[in-house]
């Protein structure tokens, strides 16, 4: 198994059999939500389109796999979506087959997609790896494997010699599992592509009890990689970011 670090992303390209491109929390319809709260952006769904795109034509993957949140706006489905959604989706499905591991956002994501691009709320094994979003407990083939999943939006701040800390930064948390009988299952946070989603510092992952395989990240085990794929060590050697 390869994996592939796209910094524009974020995004991850997962190669064993299939190259699978993973996208993680698009949140798409964030500003219409963003305004019902006297913030006021106009739309970026057109930009966060081409984003994505850039990175189909950097990866050339054989699937595109939308680890949930593709929608922002929760219970309901906003005028935005509706008006946007189907041309986003459509110029993805153009260039590649599409998949939707639906998050806590995407009630009513079905009426966007083609039959077969909904996977099933507790994940999928695809080409050996498990693909959820991470608000649910996991369906029962995805234990033992890898399973990458979205939903926790890890950030990292990296803080310098004199306590200095950077902008909160987009960051992958990779992890072993903690519980018995599963020492082969592994778990790959994926940092949100959307660039207003914030982010949970890595260090505080396991405690923010965002979904249930947050708690069981191995922190013992538990490595944290930049957006574009260089180590920058373990959560409990990072100074906490708080919530971006």
């Amino acid at each position: 198994m390869h994996l592939h670090f796209i910094e524009n992303g974020p995004a991850l390209l997962i190669e064993r059999d299939q190259r699978v491109l993973v996208v993680a929390d698009l949140h798409m319809g964030i500003e219409s939500g963003l305004e019902r709260h006297g913030v006021h952006i106009a739309s970026r769904s057109a930009a966060r389109a081409d984003r994505v795109i850039a990175c189909i034509e950097e990866a050339k993957p054989d699937l595109l796999l939308l680890l949930g949140d593709v929608k922002h706006n929760v219970p309901v489905t906003s005028r935005q979506e509706y008006r946007e959604l189907p041309g986003v989706l459509a110029r993805f499905r153009d260039r590649v087959p599409i998949a939707v591991a639906p998050g806590n956002h995407d009630g009513g994501i079905g009426q966007f997609l083609d039959p077969g691009e909904l996977l099933p709320s507790g994940g999928a094994l695809i080409d050996g790896v498990g693909y959820l979003h991470g608000h649910t407990h996991p369906a029962p083939e995805l234990p033992g494997h890898l399973i990458v999943l979205g939903h926790h939006h890890p950030v990292v701040s990296l803080v310098d010699s004199v306590g200095c800390a950077a902008r909160a930064r987009p960051a992958y948390l990779y992890s072993g599992f903690e519980g018995p009988c599963l020492d082969r299952t592994r778990l790959l946070f994926v940092p949100a592509f959307n660039e207003f989603a914030g982010g949970i510092d890595v260090g505080r992952l396991r405690e923010s009890g965002l979904g249930p395989l947050s708690r069981c990240i191995d922190e013992n085990s538990a490595e944290v990689f930049l957006a574009d794929g260089t180590y920058v060590g373990s959560p409990a050697t990072l100074c906490p970011a708080g919530n971006g």
